[in-house]
């Protein structure tokens, strides 16, 4: 049996929770959250995405704090025939109720330098009430496990949780200088603190075995399982022992030429009636009807127990490892690490009305250390443990353009090198997950009611590259379309504030897989759905001429 606490894998909360690619977030101000186009911004909120923009920032100094509040809900739908109650559906909920976006600027002449400050990955903390598939198969698996070895049992509980939270938090220096009216160009980079905590318990794993053999409580009833197996590791323990005695006991009558009478007939031979019974009884263990114990010679007696010792203690050393594996899992462990994020940015105006941005960010290699705090009972984080968690490299494209001067369209293409990433967590293990690089596009649109509001609308749609090998209960990735309105609002010359909105809605995706059963391969069907709602609040300070 394998083990029922499995490693969790780092995709599970490490991963994009909201706009962005597999493992990076990508909205990062509330003028994002309502208009969902910001690449070729060219205000505050240029320093992420676009820095070489901030060169249009009128002298002075420019300051922005946002903050996102999000709730995601992650739902997995598994047909494995020994759940209790299949198809069964877990839940999971995300939740990120701070997520910043801080941004300053100063501008002078032709130089612009800033700094930045967000959640480029992770953001929040995943809570499983009822664990994950992965978790819950293992334990159903006693169930068709103790039926192959004549145990009834039809049901099994347990208590599973599991809480996972992750932030990669990136530091960010640019600096952006103007080369003429036209064009711009920025360099800077990213320190990325990675922080990601794993909380989880089974406990209370129970059984209803009808199996009194193994004691006068197990009748059906439901039991605690390492208590089941503990009995019967015991009781098996003791056939054994009995059954290789007695086979080796019987030798000595076998010898005198007694092997032929029926071992019903044993007293004849120097047996007693109580030797008699325990040897009926281990062969009634051993699976012989009344009818067969009742044809046993000594000499087919003594073959019986010969073969059945062996057996009775392979099975004790079976239901020891049950017993194991059955008992009360804790798991409390962090991983962290450090990376570096050189990015490059170029602004090009060709007319006074159009505004055209590229920025590339360069792969993050980035390498998370397992510290454990409590892995009682399972061994699942190994302390000193080193875990791959590099980002990819990222080519950010857009556009804004102003038909007429209170109306701004914006347009986004994102392009992730997923396929230079090595997603398995391990500079070991060799897994193909992507199939294509992953693409993110939109538009979006804003228009000025009146000298002081705006209102704008966006939609954001994402195409993922992944593979079946990347999809699981612990990860997955789908095609999302998320859709952002919001206003913007001048309370003073000096002060902007932006509330917007976003829904995001995911494909749904499936994976059918096997679950072993010992060698034998159980096809099980997976479903995988999530939804994601936020509201984003921006306040923007202007120190200076815009």
């Amino acid at each position: 049996m394998r083990k029922l606490f499995t490693l969790f894998s780092v995709i599970l909360i490490t991963g994009s929770l909201f706009a962005g690619g597999l493992v990076t977030n990508n909205n990062h101000s509330a003028l994002f959250t309502r208009m969902q186009n910001r690449n070729a911004s060219t205000a505050i909120d240029a320093v992420f995405y676009n820095p070489a923009g901030l060169t249009k920032l009128g002298n002075g100094f420019f300051f922005s704090l946002n903050n996102q509040t999000i709730s995601q809900t992650q739902k997995i739908i598994n047909n494995y025939t020994f759940l209790s109650g299949t198809p069964k559906e877990y839940v999971g909920k995300v939740s990120a109720p701070i997520f910043p976006g801080v941004y300053a600027v100063f501008k002078t002449g032709k130089l612009a330098l800033s700094a930045g400050f967000n959640p480029v990955g992770g953001g929040g903390g995943a809570k499983w009430s009822k664990g994950l598939p992965s978790f819950e198969m293992q334990i159903a698996d006693l169930v068709p496990l103790l039926a192959s070895q004549g145990i009834p049992t039809d049901k099994y509980s347990a208590k599973i949780n599991f809480e996972g939270t992750s932030v990669y938090f990136g530091y960010q220096a640019n600096a952006s200088y103007e080369i003429n009216n036209m064009l711009s160009v920025a360099a800077g980079v990213r320190v990325v603190s990675a922080k990601n905590t794993y909380k989880g318990s089974m406990t209370d794993i129970s059984i209803n075995p009808d199996y009194p053999a193994f004691g006068e409580a197990y009748n059906g009833s439901m039991v605690p399982a390492k208590d089941f197996f503990t009995s019967g590791a015991g009781v098996l323990g003791q056939l054994a022992v009995g059954a290789s005695a007695f086979a080796t006991g019987l030798q000595p009558i076998i010898t005198a030429g007694y092997g032929t009478v029926l071992l019903s007939d044993g007293t004849n031979v120097g047996l007693s009636t109580q030797q008699i019974g325990q040897i009926q009884q281990i062969l009634g263990a051993a699976g012989l009807t009344p009818a067969q114990i009742g044809a046993q010679t000594i000499a087919s007696t003594q073959g019986v127990l010969s073969v059945a010792g062996p057996t009775f203690s392979g099975k004790a050393t079976a239901m020891t490892g049950y017993a194991a594996a059955t008992q009360d899992v804790f798991v409390d462990a962090q991983q962290t690490g450090i990376g570096y994020t050189p990015i490059l940015s170029v602004n090009f105006s060709p007319l006074e009305n159009l505004n055209i941005a590229l920025k590339y960010e360069f792969k993050t290699k980035l390498e998370l250390t397992t510290k454990v705090k409590d892995n009682k009972g399972g061994g699942v984080f190994v302390d000193g443990t080193k875990v791959t968690a590099d980002l990819p490299a990222i080519i950010f494209f857009g556009v804004e353009y102003k038909p007429i001067k209170k109306l701004t369209l914006a347009g986004t293409f994102n392009y992730y090198f997923d396929k230079d990433v090595d997603y398995d967590g391990s500079s070991l293990a060799d897994i193909n997950m992507i199939d294509n690089n992953f693409l993110e596009y939109g538009l979006g649109a804003e228009y000025a009611l009146t000298d002081n509001l705006r209102a704008s609308a966006g939609w954001l749609a994402t195409n993922t590259g992944v593979n079946d090998a990347y999809q699981s209960d612990m990860g997955y990735s789908t095609n999302t379309n998320s859709f952002g309105a919001g206003f913007g609002y001048r309370i003073t010359p000096l002060i902007d504030l932006n509330i917007g909105g976003q829904y995001t809605v995911y494909a749904s995706d499936s994976k059918t897989f096997n679950h072993f059963l010992g060698e034998n391969p159980v096809p099980v069907t997976e479903t995988y759905k999530k939804s994601t709602w936020l509201v984003g609040v921006g306040l923007d300070f202007y120190f200076g001429k815009k």
